[in-house]
């Protein structure tokens, strides 16, 4: 299992956006773009989904831009994941059962099983917060790319 461009980028703007939080206004597309080393369209591309998902809003306007819609407490990696790319799975039999005709009667099913909902978990565990405790960063820090 690979962790995708898409959800790598998605993390880091949900940082940056969390990190501005307590700026006055919200964080632009270009400047997240900029502290990001992002190109803006990409930025774009990935804010509609992380939207989608409740995970940012975004605001109109002249002074509009991205604020993070929910705390950094209760947005999970595998929020961000499962917004950008899906949901976790590391087989099709696991999220699609009907794609596979052995799925009544496989006896590895159950390991796999297993071994998706620990990686589920662990993704679950890793809230924007701890991520930002980890990394030393704070609301108020200035710019940063990781």
């Amino acid at each position: 299992m690979k962790i995708s461009a898409r959800t790598r980028y998605g993390l880091r703007i949900l940082l940056d956006v969390a990190v501005h939080a307590q700026d006055e206004a919200p964080r632009t597309i270009n400047a997240i773009a900029q502290s990001q080393a992002i190109t803006p369209a990409f930025v774009s591309r990935l804010a509609v989904p992380l939207k989608r998902a409740g995970l940012i809003r975004s605001l109109r306007g002249i002074s509009g831009g991205l604020r993070l819609a929910k705390s950094p407490d209760d947005i999970t990696l595998l929020a961000i994941t499962e917004a950008l790319d899906g949901p976790v799975s590391i087989l099709t039999c696991l999220s699609r059962p009907k794609t596979c005709g052995r799925h009544d009667s496989c006896p590895a099913r159950s390991i796999w099983g297993d071994l998706n909902l620990t990686i589920r978990g662990a993704l679950s565990a890793i809230t924007l917060s701890s991520v930002m405790r980890r990394l030393g960063l704070r609301h108020d820090d200035a710019d940063y790319c990781i």
